[in-house]
């Protein structure tokens, strides 16, 4: 499992799933559309923890920097 995602995609969704975990956890978002979010906050925390996303090896993008 090769590196695919650079440092700017990693933070960008470290912090759209810390933003959805606090409007879920608030309130602010519920019933069924929230917990597809929570879902989809944890896949991008998981992605960006490890520099991997899937979706961008079956689509051949690379945001990090190559050597």
């Amino acid at each position: 499992m090769t590196k695919n995602m650079g440092g700017a995609d990693r933070i960008i969704r470290t912090i759209i799933a810390l933003v959805v975990g606090f409007l879920f956890y608030n309130g602010t978002i519920s019933g069924t559309l929230g917990i597809v979010l929570v879902a989809v906050a944890v896949i991008f925390l998981l992605t960006s923890l490890v520099s991997f996303c899937p979706l961008y090896t079956l689509f051949g993008i690379k945001t990090c920097k190559t050597k």
